[in-house]
């Protein structure tokens, strides 16, 4: 699309939920999601950032793991159980959206634990405003982030329409004038019903599998996702040094 749509609004009939998929069994760092950080497990961190954004209908953990169940369960947190085949973040929310209904889903990642409400406000903003499917969030990329891998880059359209993301430095600025403007991604989404519904039954993409980016099955397949721009960066927890760098942080600001 070359201009986004005027949306009628959010109508006060709208259901939105947020979904936080929470798999135990990561590889880099093990049972990372139930991982303390400044005395609370990540997962709570995440649970009552979500649940204290106002536009937020409810927010439900969804988990493979029994000890996960088991730890929403004895924390009074509302969880249910998906398959353990999900392959995805997006495909946990899917397996959700079955069973309880809401127009608007919001995919927030376990390992988030640096979520504020305002990434949710900014997220859902989109929705009222324009007539999107889909947004996602990005902020100003920091100078070591340009050529991390870790640090997923996307490139936007004037209107806010995802171009393209990348693990690559995009945009590239070939004659190294310093103008060029970097976005790094983050791994929050919200799908109306109709948009989540499909991704399931979308071809595999070829660029998905290519930079390991789950996102790119929507573009690749011609449906668009509006990025919003949030100046709070946040830190996917993957690693025993991302941990600890959180956990100071946080720290920090319990201390401020």
């Amino acid at each position: 699309m070359a201009e986004l749509k005027p949306s009628a609004g959010l109508a006060p009939r709208q259901r939105t939920l947020a979904v936080i998929p929470a798999r135990l069994g990561s590889t880099r760092l093990p049972r990372k999601v139930l991982r303390e950080i400044a005395g609370e497990p990540m997962l709570a961190w995440v649970y009552r950032a979500a649940r204290a954004c106002p536009l937020l209908d409810s927010v439900l953990i969804a988990t493979d793991s029994d000890e996960v169940l088991d730890f929403a369960q004895r924390h009074s947190l509302p969880a249910v159980f998906t398959p353990a085949d999900c392959a995805s973040g997006t495909d946990r929310v899917h397996a959700v959206a079955q069973s309880i209904p809401a127009d608007i889903y919001v995919n927030i990642q376990g390992d988030e634990p640096m979520l504020r409400p305002e990434h949710i406000e900014a997220l859902l903003k989109p929705f009222a405003m324009y007539e999107v499917q889909i947004s996602t969030l990005a902020t100003p990329c920091a100078p070591d982030q340009i050529t991390n891998p870790h640090a997923v880059k996307v490139v936007t359209a004037a209107s806010g329409r995802a171009l393209y993301f990348s693990r690559a430095t995009i945009p590239y600025d070939r004659d190294q004038q310093g103008s060029a403007r970097y976005l790094k991604h983050l791994g929050i989404y919200a799908y109306r019903k109709a948009a989540l519904q499909q991704f399931p039954t979308l071809p595999s993409s070829t660029l998905e599998a290519t930079e390991k980016l789950e996102q790119l099955r929507f573009l690749e397949n011609g449906i668009d996702i509006y990025v919003a721009e949030t100046p709070w960066d946040t830190i996917g927890v993957d690693t025993e040094e991302d941990l600890q760098r959180v956990e100071q942080i946080l720290l920090a600001a319990k201390v401020g």
